[in-house]
């Protein structure tokens, strides 16, 4: 789907699964959009069988969390600086 829409791998990245497997896949960089929020992120090339999510790092550009209560995403009120 991502190499339809234009974008192509820029390397290859290691990932380990919950159950302790390391996979590589490729990775790239994309535009995304959610909830009115327009962001770059960095965006895994997934196989035919791996379960498709928008992670922590896309969220956290987006501005958005997950609300614990409703599972839907909202706006970050504010964004913690340390």
């Amino acid at each position: 789907m991502l190499e339809k829409l234009g974008i192509n791998p820029e390397r290859v990245a290691k990932f380990k699964t919950i159950d302790g497997r390391v996979l590589e896949r490729p990775i790239g960089i994309a535009i995304i959009e959610c909830v009115g929020e327009r962001t770059g992120t960095t965006i895994v090339f997934g196989e035919q069988d791996d379960v498709q999510v928008l992670g922590v790092h896309a969220l956290e550009g987006l501005r958005l969390e997950v609300d614990p209560y409703t599972g839907e995403l909202k706006p970050v009120p504010v964004i913690l600086a340390v």
